[in-house]
């Protein structure tokens, strides 16, 4: 092998990763199509359905801290794929589910298995891009959120439509399982450790920047990342960005059943058309903030000035969806609005890289914690706001309104490059 020529196997471990996102995205919000098959079977409410698609936040916020903690201190190579065996199990025992209770038990575990999958995605890029490459990498792992649903939902309409819900949850919960057996057969937890890397990539990746030389040397415990006025200023938005997903994942399809009385056929093919354009934004956000750091080193410009700026115009689409009863208008609004409300979310991530990178899984750990609670809450409060209103324009108004405290909270507080000179002068 010429070790004057990188290998790239760099990006075939970030293609793995985008692909367990598809499908964990696809497995959680499976159930977002097949509110109105059990509501007609078990005769939920809209509150109801809101707490049982709640229960996996619960879940979630139980473990993501600590898969966090995991992922730094087994690996993902370990913990990565006993997770998704496990969340890939619950999925296809929602098949056998068989009332309110059941549906709130196995929400619960599912939440609680997928809990370390943004943890362990954040610790592989961290150890296996180089800082001029992560955004993109972490946005081509997080793009597969929104195409989940652009994959997703016509699959499982499809197959709710054609075979029963039943049938479609026994589908879906397959290919983790084999996700598993290959990335513990191909990933190594550092690439030191992997065969398939020469020494040309292997000094690419692990040459650390200036600032991750001095975070090296500097001790990384649970106080610094819980009390990182950037680290916090990062969750709280982080949680706002965790709201709009779950509005998204879990109530779209009911919003356009009962909102504009398509079948669930048609709304499966409509929703690819807002989800696409998320991912198309969340694309062009990794682009974006790997350029700007390139050419000015500075986490500021790169990352919090894209989420603010972002989150600013996505709360404008929420603010105008909350008074407009057009479905063309409505699809037009909803998608730049999870378009540029996905737009910073490698940023997200990449802060808690540039912040603690030798703790970047543990840190990761608390910001989904956040995306988590959003998760309890998003759910089932709108839930509650429809079966109030009869409507959806009370969610689409929070969420406009969560979005702007979250610009005010990151220019006032999300300054990252301000960590590093202080620390510099300890």
């Amino acid at each position: 092998m010429n070790q004057q020529v990188r290998t790239k196997y760099r990006w075939v471990v970030s293609c793995l990763i985008f692909f367990i996102t598809l499908v964990n995205f696809i497995d959680r919000s499976a159930i977002s199509f097949v509110i109105e098959p059990l509501k007609r079977e078990f005769h939920f409410t809209d509150t109801e359905f809101g707490m049982i698609m709640s229960a996996f936040g619960l879940g979630y916020v139980l473990l993501t801290v600590l898969g966090g903690w995991l992922v730094d201190v087994w690996g993902p190579r370990l913990i990565w794929p006993l997770a998704a065996f496990f969340w890939s199990l619950f999925v296809g025992l929602f098949g056998l589910a068989t009332g309110f209770w059941s549906f709130i038990v196995l929400r619960f575990f599912l939440g609680l298995a997928e809990g370390p999958h943004f943890p362990a995605m954040t610790r592989s890029i961290s150890n296996w891009l180089s800082p001029s490459e992560r955004a993109r990498a972490l946005s081509l792992g997080l793009v597969a959120i929104p195409l989940s649903s652009v994959v997703g939902s016509p699959i499982t309409s499809y197959l709710v439509a054609d075979f029963g819900w039943r049938i479609m949850f026994f589908v879906v919960s397959s290919i983790g399982v084999l996700w598993a057996v290959v990335w513990y057969w191909l990933f190594r937890d550092r690439p030191e450790e992997s065969s398939f890397v020469n020494e040309a990539e292997l000094r690419y990746i692990t040459a650390p920047s200036a600032s991750e030389k001095r975070e090296e040397t500097a001790p990384i415990d649970w106080r610094f990342i819980l009390t990182h006025p950037v680290l916090i200023a990062n969750n709280v938005s982080y949680f706002v960005f965790g709201y709009m997903l779950f509005f998204a994942t879990l109530w779209l399809p009911g919003y356009f059943l009962s909102q504009y009385g398509l079948n669930l056929k048609t709304v499966g093919w409509y929703l690819t058309i807002p989800w696409l354009v998320a991912a198309v934004f969340l694309k062009m956000g990794g682009v974006i903030s790997d350029y700007l750091y390139t050419k000015s080193g500075r986490s500021r410009l790169a990352r919090s000035h894209l989420i603010w700026t972002s989150q600013l115009l996505a709360a404008v689409c929420f603010l105008i969806l909350g008074f407009t009863d057009s479905l063309s208008l409505s699809l037009f609004f909803l998608s730049l609005g999870l378009g540029f409300g996905f737009m910073p979310q490698s940023a997200f991530f990449s802060v808690n890289i540039d912040v603690a990178k030798e703790r970047a899984g543990s840190a990761q750990g608390i910001t989904s914690g956040c995306l988590s609670l959003a998760g309890i809450i998003a759910p089932v409060l709108t839930g509650w706001l429809v079966d109030l209103t009869g409507n959806f324009q009370g969610a689409f108004l929070l969420l406009a309104a969560l979005s702007g405290l979250s610009v005010i909270v990151v220019l006032l507080f999300h300054h990252p490059d301000r960590r590093l000179t202080l620390q510099r002068s300890v």
